[in-house]
């Protein structure tokens, strides 16, 4: 199975997958380069991954509360070192 993500990133032409092959607009097959293709990685990964982690909001605020704005900061680039931008 390829990772259709990286094909429509790397191959913009591409409108269509189906199953391990693609199609551009005109229906033509696009040759892909499936080691590029799975080498991809996503550029916004970090993104998801960082939303996933973050505190609940509640929880933000709780420690804005009672461990002021350092605490909270600290809090947050905990995270965003565990996933640095691309």
């Amino acid at each position: 199975m390829i990772n259709i993500q990286a094909v429509y990133a790397l191959y913009p032409q591409v409108v269509k997958t189906v199953e391990d092959e693609a199609f551009d607009a005109q229906g033509n097959k696009v040759e892909i380069d499936l080691d590029a293709v799975n080498a991809w990685i996503d550029p916004n990964e970090y993104k998801t991954k960082r939303a996933a982690e973050y505190p609940s909001f509640a929880d933000q605020f709780d420690l804005l509360f009672h461990g002021g704005i350092e605490a909270w900061k600290a809090s947050i680039q905990a995270v965003k070192d565990k996933y640095p931008k691309v």
